[in-house]
């Protein structure tokens, strides 16, 4: 399984303790507590860092953007996995260096992520909603060279 990967479901983990208990504890000190446990000295500790950080800074911006995708779901009534995934999925998607992280690969992962530790149609709907998002994103227009 690639560092990356391991990093996003670590993160996932975190969020979904941190937002299981009302935002407590400090999320910080849980993502630092299941990388020990869960990562076995990974080498992405620093990108599962501010992959959080960057949730947490935009996480009203994020469930915002959530909350108009998906209006017949609202934020409080999705579950926390779903919540969760789409809150990481979202942030690469609209945050990330797209080097870094093409759009393609924030929705994939996004997806993964549910169908491991969603419902039966977590992935289903994760693909749907960060779908139409994308869709609604300005895109760069591709220059082809002239021949």
């Amino acid at each position: 399984m690639a560092s990356r990967h391991i990093a996003r479901s670590i993160v996932l983990q975190s969020l979904y303790e941190w937002d299981f208990y009302q935002k407590k504890p400090e999320i910080f000190s849980v993502l630092e507590r299941n990388m020990q446990e869960f990562g076995g000295g990974f080498d992405e500790q620093d990108f599962a860092r501010s992959l959080t950080k960057g949730i947490i800074d935009n996480l009203e911006k994020l469930d915002s953007v959530i909350e108009t995708s998906a209006p017949e779901r609202p934020i409080d009534q999705l579950s926390i996995i779903d919540r969760n995934v789409l809150r990481i999925g979202l942030f690469e998607l609209l945050y990330e260096d797209t080097s870094q992280v093409p759009p393609k690969v924030a929705i994939n992962e996004a997806i993964e992520l549910a169908k491991s530790f969603g419902g039966p149609s977590s992935g289903k709907f994760v693909n749907g909603v960060l779908g139409a998002i994308y869709n609604e994103m300005p895109h760069e227009e591709e220059i082809k060279p002239t021949t």
